[in-house]
Formats: C-alpha cells, sequence, structure tokens
C-alpha cells in the first residue's frame, strides 16, 4: 500500500474558549502559560474527538484568531493526589494558593491530518476515520470534553469546509524561542520534545514529527 493511502487529507478544526492555559514545564508552580497553542494541546483536542489505535494525528499548523491578551489569576490547589494507597486527604490541610499567568479569549484554528499505525486491522481504513471524524465534530461529539491546556478550560469546535475561506489571522510576526512539541513515549520514561516557534502572518508551522527541527 502506498504512504499516501496511509495518510487521511488535510482537516481543519476551529477550536475557541474562554481561557487557556499552555503551561511551560519550567514554570508549573506558578503557572504561566505559552503565547500560543502547543502541537500537544492541539493533539490532545483532536484525540478527545476521535482517538483509535489505528490512527496517529499530526498537526501542520496552528492559526491564532484572536489578538494575545493576557489575564492573571490567584486560585486556591490541593497540592496533593490521592491514590488507592493513601488513607485519605484532608483538602483543609493541603490546600495551596497559586498565581497564574493565563490566555483569555483564544480562538485557532487547528490544521491536522492523521496517518495509520501498525495497530490498524484489516477492517480499517483511511476513508472509514475521515468520515468518521468529520460526522463527529460536526454533532460535537467527544469522547471528553476537550480543553485548552488545562481541564477547566474547555474548548468549542467546529470543523471548517475543505473548500472555505482562510481564517483571518492577527498581524504578527514573532519568535516564540522553544516550545515543547510533545512527549516521546518510546523509551522507558516519558522525554519531552521541543521545536522553535514562530509566529509568521499569524500562524505558526508545526515540523513533522521525525524532522530535524523536532529536537529531542
Amino acid at each position: 500500500m502506498s504512504a499516501e493511502a496511509l495518510k487521511s487529507r488535510t482537516f481543519r478544526l476551529k477550536v475557541w474558549g474562554k481561557n487557556a492555559c499552555f503551561t511551560r514545564p519550567e514554570m508549573k508552580v506558578e503557572r504561566v502559560s505559552y503565547d500560543v497553542m502547543t502541537p500537544s494541546a492541539a493533539r490532545g483536542i483532536l484525540e478527545a474527538i476521535l482517538w483509535k489505535p489505528a490512527i496517529r494525528w499530526q498537526v501542520t499548523q496552528i492559526d491564532v484568531l484572536n489578538p494575545i491578551r493576557w489575564t492573571s489569576v490567584r486560585r486556591n490547589e490541593v497540592g496533593a493526589v490521592m491514590s488507592p494507597r493513601t488513607n485519605g486527604l484532608f483538602v483543609e490541610e493541603q490546600r495551596q494558593q497559586r498565581a497564574g499567568l493565563f490566555l483569555r479569549d483564544v480562538a485557532y484554528v487547528i490544521h491536522t491530518f492523521f496517518e495509520m499505525t501498525a495497530k490498524a486491522g484489516a477492517e480499517d481504513n483511511v476513508k472509514k476515520f475521515e468520515e468518521m471524524f468529520l460526522r463527529r465534530a460536526q454533532k460535537g461529539q467527544c469522547f471528553h470534553r476537550p480543553y485548552l491546556g488545562c481541564r477547566e478550560f474547555a474548548a468549542y469546535f467546529e470543523p471548517l469546509a475543505d473548500a472555505g475561506e482562510e481564517p483571518q489571522t492577527i498581524d504578527e510576526n514573532r519568535d516564540l524561542g522553544f516550545m515543547l512539541y510533545d512527549m516521546d513515549h518510546s523509551g522507558a520514561e516519558p522525554m519531552p520534545m521541543w521545536f522553535r516557534a514562530q509566529i509568521q502572518n499569524g500562524r505558526v508551522h508545526v515540523p513533522p514529527l521525525n524532522s530535524a527541527e523536532v529536537r529531542r
């Protein structure tokens, strides 16, 4: 089977929400967001709509539709995690007040396609999953509520038509520095991957997973 037969066409998914926090890994205590959505956050939204072992999403571009605005919030968090081995958790003893620098009024268009994986069965094919994704996205169906970096920041979504007009992006060109690309789970321990993110005419190009632009 040719490589093209294992790859879907490109989809455009518009996502938006009131707040977002794509947390910089180096600032996990006092949360500070990246300026724009990360590829891993975009992949998480796509997988909330359609995830199967037979496919793997590849984000190719993120369009920034709204001006980048910030809001500072101080909130209460619980500084411990429950597990089956604990005897309980008294929240008042673990409560911590932390500040966060979040994005507000965000809107993006995710450009993406998927590739078939080695886990695809004989009954799986690209056409089947293309139609499944479009049907679910048009109806607003999802396995769990997609979110914009943090679960409390719900994401709304709708697919854009293939032949529709190009979305109006912000008029901005800027080097965003190194950004988290995704986590590499191929080894014994998950390892972060990075890429040099730049906004060019309001659009962030996302390199392919196995390209030299992705640093490990």
